[in-house]
């Protein structure tokens, strides 16, 4: 503050106390696709491309490969925001899985699904959903569970080429991460097959927009099908059926109940912390959200109003999460045990935090009893009739 004399009034900025913290942009989608005929300017080859309106792109997206279907299944869930990446059909299976994957050039270029890393500087969003429908090869799916892991995503993959629910099961087994969900079968349109996982990418990023991250995939109408690919018994009351096989072992289903939907919420891992998709994402989220929300913290002098000023910040985020319904409820502390003199004369600081996501709904058990107790003023109430 200034020592000069003055006759008035003068404003002082000060600009401690804790920041609002905003939640990070989850209902971005990311995918790679084939197409042979698409408008090569606006689908370059193995170039990230932000769409911000599907519907409008497909007459740029060709007919031929995966490219234009994957665009009209999304956006028959809505607007979304994606970032696609279309990359060129190999003269076999084999040879299209190696450039789904992608590589770094010697020249530094990102091809493939790994271009999909290129979002966040290119656009200033990451893509968070994550898929390549039609092209998910166990190669590919387990290039996509890679790159989910390095976006704090998740991916949503085929049981790629199983022409059973068993084969499906066995399929499941090839993975074991907490980032991705396996889906078979498929479902159709009009006759042809339209791969789920196309679909799961519009209605999850339709549900992140309208619902919130907390609510998983399953059990929730999915418009622009007309059917389902393969035989699939269902009922509501029975775990005895290709659904109870299929969830039991974290295979995610199809079903047709007053329209068609996914049926399961879980994810390929064995940690019962993240067993389910929203468990998942709800973590990734509140990681990069706190993060992120951070950056204006990172070199300030570390007063302890500082930390204070931190603390106050996740606290009342955490307060505003559970008032919207996003989780049960968390806390923000500080932990003195854990901030020694050493750590914090080297620039440390731990700040720690806890949380509950919401679980999903997945086994309600009523319990229904046959009494006789209602029969005991029967004959008073044949009088009073």
């Amino acid at each position: 503050m200034s020592a000069e004399y003055h006759h008035g009034v003068r404003v002082f900025e000060v600009t401690d106390g804790p920041r609002p913290i905003r939640t990070i942009e989850t209902a971005v989608i990311g995918f790679a696709a084939t197409a042979a005929d698409a408008d090569a300017l606006a689908f370059p080859l193995n170039e990230a491309v932000l769409v911000t309106n599907p519907q409008a792109m497909i007459a740029k997206a060709g007919v031929a490969g995966t490219l234009a279907k994957t665009l009209q299944a999304i956006a028959d869930k809505g607007n979304a925001i994606c970032i696609v990446v279309r990359v060129e059909a190999g003269a076999d299976e084999a040879a299209t899985t190696v450039n789904v994957i992608g590589t770094i050039t010697t020249e530094g270029q990102y091809t493939g699904l790994k271009a999909l890393l290129t979002a966040k500087q290119r656009f200033g969003i990451k893509p968070r959903i994550l898929g390549a429908p039609g092209l998910d090869t166990q190669g590919v799916a387990t290039e996509l569970v890679s790159l989910a892991q390095k976006l704090r995503g998740f991916a949503y993959v085929s049981a790629f080429d199983c022409a059973t629910k068993e084969e499906a099961t066995a399929y499941r087994e090839n993975f074991g991460a907490r980032e991705v969900m396996v889906i078979w079968p498929d479902f159709t349109k009009l006759g042809v097959t339209s791969p789920a996982t196309a679909h799961a990418l519009g209605l999850r990023a339709k549900l992140d927009r309208e619902v919130g991250w907390h609510k998983t995939l399953s059990n929730v109408v999915v418009d622009g099908v007309t059917g389902i690919s393969k035989d699939v018994f269902w009922d509501l009351q029975d775990p005895a059926t290709d659904t109870g096989y299929l969830n039991a072992a974290e295979v995610t289903t199809l079903i047709r109940s007053d329209g068609f939907r996914f049926w399961g919420s879980r994810t390929a891992t064995d940690d019962p912390l993240f067993a389910f998709e929203n468990y998942t994402r709800t973590a990734q989220v509140l990681m990069d959200t706190m993060a992120e929300g951070h950056f204006w913290a990172v070199d300030k002098p570390m007063h302890p109003s500082l930390a204070k000023d931190i603390i106050e910040g996740i606290n009342a985020k955490l307060r505003g999460l559970k008032a919207q319904g996003y989780i049960i409820d968390g806390q923000c502390w500080f932990d003195p045990e854990a901030n020694g003199i050493d750590v914090l004369q080297a620039g440390g600081l731990y700040i720690d935090y806890d949380f509950t996501p919401v679980p999903p709904l997945e086994n309600l058990m009523l319990r229904q009893r046959i009494t006789g107790r209602y029969l005991v003023n029967f004959a008073e109430a044949v009088a009073a009739a």
